[in-house]
């Protein structure tokens, strides 16, 4: 394996030896369909339709079980609580511990870490996913990429003692859990505000006004193409350079940077095809390519409020109305005759300004999780190479 695993770096009390030296390897398989009774018995089996729920920890659940009838009549086994299985085939090198005992298809490898102290669940489970980028790597094929069995006849891993092995896997674990508690808070933030965004920009739900009055008032429709200037970014422009000064838009998800800018204004960038539909919001100098539309000079609009609604509702448009083509694109006409439903100015100010509270609330929570998992991977590589040692009591 790479990373730091070769022989002459492995620390003074660490076992460098086959994975097979330290857990049992054990394979899946299929029982036949063609007989009901091996299925549906209360086994759960982890195949490919489980791919979502790998790389999670724990795998409680199954797309489908198989019977005790199953288990007898083909090459399928029953495998511990605690065993460790890795995916050698779709989802290459995701990986999971079962929370009970399970059987798993041929697509899988899994282990058994037994009672020997030879080998931890959770480290072994720490160590695959460190070294998921490597199986991905190791995977041939021109259809459907595999790693094949003798590739695991042969992988080498490094380990400490069982107890060093428990206390980082303990360790880990800690961060997986803030890491997972974010993720949560996350997802719970993004729903709220699509929550928010369904009542305050369809005006089913009405904001006070500075006075402390309901707005109210009959929200009018306006074509897009009347309430901004819509053009499409430049063709003969570079393509970009990593220490320029100016944002760089382009059909990408993310604006890269530019030496020049075409443009100095206010205006919302939307992606004509690549990343199609996506929405940026930017004032200042800045550089656009082609296929990206750029809407300024923007009249009788809150500019962060069209932001929050084209974010709403064009994507529906934008899924119904696609061009389809080697790659799909959004046609002008469809942005121009795009009908925004709009409110007055000061009622579109105070509905921006609650989404924008919202979408803070994301950025910080995306910053954090993005941060424990940058934080997690430099944890892995020093203490599951050895490079930092844990304190056993």
């Amino acid at each position: 394996m790479a990373r730091s695993l070769a022989k002459d770096n492995i620390p003074t009390g660490w076992k460098y030896d086959l994975l097979d030296k330290f857990a049992t390897r054990c394979s899946g398989h299929t029982p036949s369909k063609s007989f009901p009774e091996y299925w549906d018995g209360g086994i759960k089996w982890i195949s490919l339709a489980d791919s979502f729920r790998l790389d999670q920890g724990y795998v409680y659940e199954t797309d489908k079980e198989i019977s005790e009838a199953g288990i007898a009549n083909s090459s399928a086994e029953l495998h511990p609580a605690e065993t460790v299985v890795l995916s050698r085939d779709a989802g290459i090198g995701k990986s999971g511990v079962m929370a009970e005992p399970m059987a798993v298809s041929q697509h899988f490898i899994a282990w058994k870490c037994d009672n020997s102290e030879r080998m931890n669940s959770w480290f072994l489970y720490s160590w695959l996913q460190f070294n998921k980028a490597e199986f991905e790597r190791q995977a041939v094929g021109s259809t459907i990429k595999t790693i094949g069995l003798p590739y695991f006849k042969k992988l080498k891993i490094a380990v400490p003692p069982y107890t060093e092995q428990k206390k980082i896997a303990q360790i880990l674990s800690t961060w997986d859990k803030a890491i997972t508690t974010t993720e949560q808070l996350l997802a719970n933030s993004q729903q709220q505000k699509k929550a928010l965004m369904q009542q305050l920009l369809t005006g089913k739900k009405r904001l006070l006004d500075k006075n402390g009055v309901r707005f109210s008032g009959e929200w009018k429709h306006q074509r897009l193409a009347s309430l901004c200037t819509i053009k499409t970014g430049k063709k003969d422009v570079n393509e970009g350079n990593p220490e320029g000064n100016y944002p760089f838009f382009t059909c990408a998800s993310e604006p890269t940077k530019s030496d020049n800018y075409s443009y100095d204004c206010e205006a919302l960038l939307i992606a004509g095809n690549g990343m199609l539909g996506k929405t940026h919001y930017f004032n200042g100098k800045f550089e656009a390519y082609q296929r990206t539309y750029i809407l300024s000079e923007f009249i009788g609009i809150d500019v962060p409020f069209l932001h929050q609604y084209i974010l709403y509702w064009l994507m529906r448009d934008i899924d119904r109305e696609k061009q389809h083509g080697a790659m799909p694109y959004i046609k002008l006409g469809l942005l121009q005759n795009f009908k925004v439903l709009l409110p007055s100015i000061a009622e579109q100010q105070k509905i921006a300004a609650i989404l924008s509270c919202a979408d803070q609330e994301i950025t910080a929570l995306q910053q954090k999780l993005d941060a424990f998992k940058q934080e997690k991977k430099a944890l892995m590589q020093q203490l599951l190479t050895g490079k930092r040692r844990v304190l056993v009591s």
